[in-house]
Formats: C-alpha cells, sequence, structure tokens
C-alpha cells in the first residue's frame, strides 16, 4: 500500500445516473446496487477524468493509503475497448505529464503487436486532437486574433486584501465582514481579460484549484464560515469551462446548504480562449 491520489465517491449524493461509468475507461468503476463504486484501487490513476461528468459532484480526488495503479493491468481491460479508447487513454496519460504510465502503456501495446496510435505520440501537438484531458491540453492562442485583443488604457488592479488563496484566508480577517465575496477558480484571472474591472472590483477575492489542491473539505468549511461568522453578502463562483473546475461551484453549494444563513451564488464560467461563456443566480 503507498500513500496517493485516488477518487473518492460520496454515496448520499450518487444518484446512480451512470455518467462516471463510460468516463473511466481504466476500468475502477461499476455500477452496483444503483451506485457508481470504486472497484479497484489498481485501476484507478487518480487524474479524475471521471470528475467533471458527475452532475452531482459526487466524486472527488482524496489523498489516502491505497495500492499502486498498475499500468499494464489496466491495459489489458482498455485494449478490449478498441482503438479509440486506446488512444483516449494515452492522450489522458501525456495530458497530464504522467509519462512513466504513458510509456509502459505503449510497451504494452508493443509487447502484444498491437498498434500505437500515432496521433498518441507525445511529440505530437494535442491541441484539436480528441480525447485527454480538457484542462491540460496543450493550445497555443497566440496567433488567433479572435482570442488575443489589443490593451486600450491602463488596467488597474482591484485587488483591495491579501492572502487570497484559500488555504490562507480567514473568514474572520475584517475585511469579509458584509463582503460581497468572489470565489475563483485560479486560471480564471489569466483567462479573462476584464476579470479585474467585471468580477473583483468591489470584492474580496479567495482563490482554489478543485483538481489540485489538497484537503479541499477545509474549503467548504471556510466557506460555512464566511456565510455565517463574517456574514458576507453576496458569493461569486467563476470557474472555467474544464470539467475538472466543476468541483469549485459544487464545493460553493455545498457551504450553502450546510449554512445556517442563506446568501445567492451567482455563478459563471469562463471558456479557455477567455471568453464568459454564461453567467447565472443558482
Amino acid at each position: 500500500m503507498v500513500k496517493r491520489s485516488i477518487i473518492e465517491i460520496d454515496e448520499d449524493k450518487c444518484t446512480g445516473c451512470g455518467l462516471c461509468i463510460p468516463n473511466c475507461p481504466e476500468g475502477a468503476l461499476q455500477m452496483i446496487d444503483g451506485k457508481a463504486r470504486l472497484v479497484s484501487d489498481l485501476f484507478c490513476d487518480g487524474l479524475g477524468a471521471c470528475m467533471g461528468h458527475c452532475p452531482e459532484g459526487a466524486i472527488d480526488i482524496v489523498e489516502r493509503e491505497a495500492e499502486p495503479y498498475d499500468e499494464r493491468r489496466v491495459m489489458e481491460n482498455i485494449v478490449k475497448q478498441g482503438y479509440n479508447t486506446i488512444k483516449a487513454h494515452l492522450e489522458h496519460l501525456r495530458d497530464h505529464g504522467e509519462m512513466g504510465y504513458y510509456n509502459e502503456a505503449v510497451g504494452f501495446l508493443k509487447d502484444k503487436g498491437l498498434e500505437v496510435p500515432e496521433t498518441a505520440a507525445p511529440e505530437t501537438p494535442c491541441s484539436g486532437s480528441a480525447g485527454g484531458c480538457p484542462g491540460a491540453r496543450t493550445m497555443d492562442f497566440s496567433h488567433d486574433p479572435e482570442v488575443v485583443g489589443k490593451v486600450v488604457g491602463e488596467v488597474s488592479s482591484q485587488l483591495r486584501q491579501w492572502p487570497v488563496q484559500m488555504h490562507l484566508v480567514s473568514p474572520l480577517a475584517p475585511y469579509f465582514k458584509g463582503a460581497d465575496v468572489l470565489l475563483s477558480a485560479d486560471c480564471a484571472a489569466y483567462s479573462y481579460g476584464r476579470f479585474h474591472g467585471e468580477y473583483l472590483k468591489g470584492r474580496r477575492l479567495a482563490i482554489a484549484c478543485p483538481k489540485l489542491d489538497s484537503e479541499q473539505q477545509t474549503y467548504v468549511e471556510k466557506l460555512v464560515s464566511l456565510i455565517d461568522d463574517a456574514g458576507i453578502n453576496t458569493l461569486t463562483v467563476v470557474t472555467m469551462e474544464v470539467p475538472c473546475c466543476t468541483g469549485l461551484l459544487q464545493m460553493a453549494k455545498e457551504a450553502v446548504e450546510r449554512a445556517q444563513r442563506k446568501v445567492p451564488v451567482k455563478s459563471a464560467v469562463i471558456s479557455i480562449k477567455g471568453e464568459k461563456l454564461r453567467e447565472e443566480w443558482v
């Protein structure tokens, strides 16, 4: 047994919709007694491809003692699903930088005399390719005139407090008292050019990454404290369009459900090309 990242399913939140199952080609998930279950530590790579496909936010990534992930045993299951699944699995590993597992998978295919998908080769750019993790896929927008706009005038910072990372902020800090709060995915400020003027202005800030940050239950507890103890006025959650980012809004919703006070929550979603896709009260 080793301590590593692995998924965890909240049985109370799982409705048995099954949307996560086809998005785990490794075969770690199965529907049992009407619920999604992690049936083998050996098959779960802990990269969370299934997370963004759960509409209830029932899947999370935790650090715990688990059996080491076994890429060759996973490949025995993958190859049964055909060429496209093999390709998607290799791209998934590559996009997450798991080149050790990637090389094991390629070695398995060669040992079995099976074709290695050319588009999954490490040196092949993956922008525009199918499969893989949307949140980690490499893309270059530098020559796209619709994405890269010219700057007109000076853009001033609207940040009015420090720290901003969720693990560091204190809900009892005086500047949170009765404030409008912005909970933002780390990437959003870099992706959305009008982030400061449109979302940060007039709000207090907390940032987080629902895919990479550890001990995320602490975030929920801090949000509950912001609502009940600091008495915040509103909560705006800005996330990216990638599936793993939906976890941030799920944390906010869980906090609102647990809090004694009720506050309005607004959700805004930003595309990976820096466009605002939608904004709504939830």
